[in-house]
């Protein structure tokens, strides 16, 4: 929503709940033209998943796509092409948040390690993010996890090192938080079952939480979305409706306390029906074909 519509809307004491959803559709797309802080980039096309390699060629024109709406991407590897997406990044202006994939496969984890530190000594990475989620999943142990992120702070020490795994897990990891340059945090109200409704609400005590046990470091959202489809969890429901709402949300939110927000995601990816549900393929902004939702 730009500026000058939520200005409209707070004088004539409009609240978002109370738009209908083309007003909602109308709203979204201004507050996207308007320019975002950040968004996850989802790199994988229909039939790809992630083993496949990127094509320079498909990630530029991805990124293409984003580059008017985005301050900042995300990306989530550092090897079979996704080392390729900040590069294309910084050559189209847009910063970087690099992160290295982690999981049970040690051999693969150095790779991901040396990927990321080349990048961000070739210049072309602005925060790194040393796993994702690998506490929340059980895939590494608190002592595996310090390790990696000292070999990177060591070889990068000018630039912010963070990890990326749910709020809670840094309240259940002191030493995690305690070593984060910046604290990485994904909060999904949805996955927890939130009724729309309370889900900014939620949201906002989730950050708080986060922001407790930071103590003074930067805390940012690298994570954060709503589907547009597929099976409801609990309270939570998927809708376009809900999607927009959310993301409106989300964004007011940010923007009115000055919180880096990446939301999730790009690019609906049909892939993640094998882990997520059918929920899965329907978190993007745009479609897997590349388009624009809503």
């Amino acid at each position: 929503m730009s500026k000058r519509e939520h200005k409209l809307l707070s004088l004539t004491g409009i609240k978002l709940s109370e738009l209908s959803v083309d007003q909602l559709r109308r709203s979204f797309k201004s507050s996207l033209d308007s320019g975002i802080h950040g968004i996850s980039f989802s790199a994988y096309e229909d039939g790809q998943k992630p083993g496949h390699q990127l094509s320079l060629e498909q990630i530029q024109k991805r990124m293409s796509i984003l580059k008017p709406s985005i301050k900042w991407v995300r990306s989530f590897s550092c090897l079979q092409g996704n080392e390729l997406i900040p590069i294309v990044a910084h050559q189209q202006g847009v910063k970087t948040l690099v992160g290295a994939w982690l999981g049970d496969d040690l051999d693969k984890n150095d790779q991901e390690i040396e990927g990321l530190i080349k990048l961000a000594q070739d210049g072309h990475v602005d925060i790194c993010a040393v796993g994702n989620e690998v506490l929340y999943r059980g895939d590494l142990s608190e002592a595996q996890l310090l390790e990696y992120m000292r070999r990177v702070k060591s070889a990068v020490p000018d630039l912010p090192v963070g990890y990326v795994d749910a709020y809670y897990e840094f309240e259940d990891h002191p030493k995690v938080a305690d070593i984060c340059d910046v604290i990485l945090a994904n909060c999904y109200p949805f996955w927890e079952g939130c009724p729309i409704e309370y889900s900014l609400l939620y949201m906002k005590d989730m950050y708080r939480r986060t922001q407790k046990v930071a103590a003074g470091k930067k805390v940012i959202i690298t994570e954060t979305g709503w589907p547009n489809k597929g099976r409801s969890f609990h309270g939570a429901e998927p809708s376009e409706e809900n999607a927009i709402r959310y993301f409106l949300n989300a964004q007011q939110w940010a923007a009115a306390d000055n919180i880096d927000l990446f939301y999730f995601s790009s690019f609906d990816e049909s892939w993640k029906i094998e882990t997520e549900g059918d929920v899965g393929a329907y978190w993007g902004l745009w479609d897997t074909h590349e388009n624009f939702k809503y």
